[in-house]
């Protein structure tokens, strides 16, 4: 049985925060779904797994609440159930950035497709002639196992490192178009702001992260895999597994994998 993989989610003022953790999780239990929910009071982040039918059931539950109704998802497919369990968790950021100023909901740094940086990528450079630089905004263990070619990589250990490497570094890209990208767009979405901020003047998110890039283009300018935080270790650029999940049910977890995961 093939086994649906879904990453989302969307910066959105929440309030009613027990409530909805009850909610998604009932919703979720009743459909034999697993993976991991972060519920905060500006946003959702999710990444999950089940059967075709029951994740899409899910969306169509979840997509009821005006709030998410338009909920962009990343889909890819394995052969087995990718995680051990279920966790819907309340927590103060859906992506940690230790920066309460950074709210992507009040309003999103500028974001290029996938087609467009491919183009860019291209040629090095931007629409107005700029040079374009990408930024791994991913922790260092992520960025080994593939990353843009030639993409500027701090070494950093968690996402609550990047605002102070970039003051470090801000230097470094001046006069450059700058697009931050991540595994599904949550990270780069607040680096962009975070950069906006601390005035580097020509910033972009890669909208939709590696997984939407590989899933529009492929290959193109990216070296190796995509690190994901479950029992796949990676995905390639075609969406497939690096590891047969359906050969690792007996297996415990990686070390790794005892984080909650960022898309």
């Amino acid at each position: 049985m093939k086994v649906l993989n879904i990453a989302a989610y969307k910066f959105v003022a929440l309030e009613d925060l027990a409530e909805l953790q009850a909610g998604v999780r009932k919703a979720l239990q009743s459909r034999a779904i697993k993976g991991t929910v972060l519920l905060a009071e500006e946003g959702i982040n999710l990444f999950l797994a089940g059967s075709c039918s029951d994740i899409h059931d899910f969306l169509a539950w979840l997509r009821r609440d005006a709030r998410f109704h338009d909920l962009e998802v990343k889909e890819s497919w394995s052969s087995a159930q990718p995680f051990r369990k279920l966790l819907v968790r309340i927590r103060p950021e859906i992506i940690r950035m230790n920066h309460p100023a950074i709210q992507p909901a009040a309003g999103r740094a500028p974001a290029v497709d996938a087609s467009t940086l491919k183009r860019w990528l291209d040629t090095g450079y931007d629409d107005a002639g700029r040079p374009v630089v990408t930024l791994d905004t991913r922790n260092a263990f992520e960025v080994d196992v593939g990353t843009f070619r030639h993409a500027i990589d701090w070494r950093i250990d968690k996402f609550t490192d990047f605002p102070q490497a970039l003051l470090a570094h801000r230097a470094e890209l001046e006069g450059k178009t700058v697009v931050s990208f991540c595994t599904g767009g949550i990270r780069c979405e607040k680096a962009a702001i975070f950069m906006h901020e601390a005035s580097v003047e020509h910033v972009f998110q890669l909208d939709g992260g590696i997984l939407k890039y590989f899933e529009e283009v492929g290959h193109a300018h990216f070296d190796g895999e995509c690190f994901v935080f479950d029992d796949r270790r990676a995905v390639n650029p075609a969406l497939a597994p690096r590891v047969d999940v359906g050969a690792l049910s007996d297996r415990p977890p990686a070390k790794t994998m005892k984080s909650c995961p960022v898309i």
